[in-house]
């Protein structure tokens, strides 16, 4: 299989994966609030909490690993990729001894004299904490192994067991209904047996398949450690940023505003995040090829996989985004029965600034290839803590409505794009002008002619679930037409035509209706 071909059936199988997991957790959270409880789930919800948001630990390591197997790869370093093994064993294993530390001592303490629990769910509350802690520390040892699955783009493997995984979860929610037992309890507990699951499974498979995933010796060197962790804290730098800045405007909104506002803006960012979630998970196909062809110093190649990157990961997500950007009011009132003032035009805000995001993704790891993080991630963090010190001086001195910080983060992720340009032609020396050319100019043009078509459709459709249906229908099959005959150049565009046609029968495409 050619390169191509394999990046667009990695990229696809992503994409389809990405849609079972997303619609499966979406069933998974409103059964398993029925099935618990407003009450349990709200302790759940709050004391995982405090485990979660260390979870950005795991993702941050597994975007270092990606990066540092990928680069071994690209030079077809065998040794190289045994010491980027043992370095990064000795990492992962110094961050889940200092996390346990930490959420078992402060962390236990702000459980047990902090939370607003309920006395008789305070045992629960306990018991599901610790259980969480082990959960994310299964987590933490199963993300070096999935990272290196992705780095050798064997994304079979990689979707499939995410699929195992989440399927999993979704038999919880059954056993669920049938456990007379503590349900709360019991749904702690079988999460951290899926994490343990899944954590054997990616270590199983990684040291059957890959020579440098082995114990029987040890491979050091200072020099790769110490690259390593200033790769890993300059990107942690970057993730902290961006959560600081998140949480710090949900915090800002409370104080200037009433909850209900507070509450909008919680379910936009949620509907959000599931977006951005969709388009990172399915760009995962093309970092370890962009980062290989760097390594390789194929620098035409790796700029050509940016440019169909940037276009692919935008137009799989428009396809997504745009109907459902315009049948937001009839979508968030079937899910939430009655929205919260202001969410519609809150979500809708919320979907153009991922969408930024989204054509940045591919840029992102081209930023990352050279492993010289410290410029890229300073200039991007000082934006995000602008952002919020705008928001602040907007809302407090000038009355500005809510919806403003919406505006700003657009505005600011749209100045961030530009920021991550000027990066990549300084590290990479990267054709600033020819990507505005032949990507920005065509997605500028797919998205003026869908959303007018789309916009005209929403008129004039019924406003009932058929109608609602027929629009999403016609607006899915517009923008694909749209996007391969003017989104996409006559050899993209044979490129897939061709890798679909491999995925059939010759006797399918021999067919005189074919040959017409």
């Amino acid at each position: 299989m050619t390169s191509t071909n394999r990046i667009l059936k990695n990229t696809l199988m992503l994409y389809f994966r990405q849609i079972l997991i997303l619609l499966v957790s979406l069933y998974t959270v409103r059964v398993v609030l029925t099935i618990l409880g407003v009450e349990d789930y709200g302790i759940y919800s709050v004391v995982g909490g405090i485990v979660s948001f260390f979870s950005f630990l795991s993702g941050t390591m597994a975007s270092a690993t990606q990066r540092f197997f990928s680069f071994a790869l690209g030079q077809k370093n065998e040794l190289k990729l045994k010491t980027t093994f043992s370095v990064n064993l000795v990492i992962y294993i110094l961050i889940a001894v200092i996390s346990v530390i930490l959420l078992e001592s402060l962390g236990t303490f702000y459980v047990y004299n902090k939370l607003n629990i309920p006395m008789e769910r305070f045992s629960a509350a306990c018991f599901i904490y610790h259980f969480s802690v082990i959960t994310f520390i299964f987590s933490i040892f199963s993300s070096p192994f999935m990272a290196i699955i992705i780095a050798h783009e064997d994304m079979q493997i990689y979707a499939y067991v995410s699929i195992v995984e989440v399927l999993l979860k979704l038999g919880i929610v059954f056993l669920l209904n049938i456990i007379t037992a503590d349900k709360l309890k019991i749904y702690g507990l079988l999460l951290a047996f899926v994490a343990f699951f899944n954590a054997t499974i990616y270590i199983v498979i990684c040291i059957k398949k890959y020579s440098e995933c082995q114990f029987k010796k040890f491979y050091w060197s200072r020099e790769q450690f110490r690259e390593t962790f200033q790769f890993t804290g300059w990107t942690l730098f970057g993730q902290l940023t961006s959560v600081i800045r998140t949480q710090a405007v949900t915090i800002l909104i409370n104080q200037v505003f009433n909850p209900i506002v507070v509450s909008a803006r919680t379910v936009a960012m949620q509907v959000s995040n599931y977006i951005k979630i969709f388009s990172a998970n399915f760009n995962t196909g093309l970092y370890p090829a962009i980062i290989k062809k760097y390594a390789s110093n194929e620098k035409e190649e790796m700029f050509s996989l940016v440019f169909n990157g940037c276009k692919t990961t935008f137009f799989l997500m428009w396809i997504f985004a745009l109907p459902l950007f315009m049948e937001m009011d009839y979508v968030l009132t079937l899910w939430l029965k009655v929205p919260p003032e202001q969410v519609i035009l809150f979500t809708r805000l919320a979907f153009i600034e991922v969408l930024i995001d989204t054509i940045c993704l591919p840029l992102m790891t081209a930023a990352r290839a050279p492993g010289k993080m410290m410029g890229y991630e300073l200039s991007l963090g000082i934006i995000q803590v602008s952002i919020f010190v705008a928001d602040y001086l907007i809302l407090k001195f000038f009355n500005a409505p809510a919806y403003i910080v919406f505006v700003i983060a657009a505005i600011g992720n749209f100045l961030m794009f530009f920021i991550r340009l000027i990066n990549v032609k300084y590290l990479i020396d990267f054709p600033v002008l020819v990507f505005l050319r032949k990507v920005i100019l065509r997605i500028f043009i797919v998205m003026c002619i869908t959303f007018g078509f789309s916009y005209g459709i929403h008129i004039v459709r019924p406003y009932n679930f058929s109608g609602v249906c027929l629009s999403v229908f016609v607006t899915v099959l517009f923008s694909i037409v749209t996007m391969c005959y003017v989104g996409l150049n006559k050899i993209e565009r044979n490129k897939i035509f061709q890798f679909i046609k491999t995925k059939f029968p010759k006797k399918v495409w021999s067919k005189k209706i074919w040959k017409k």
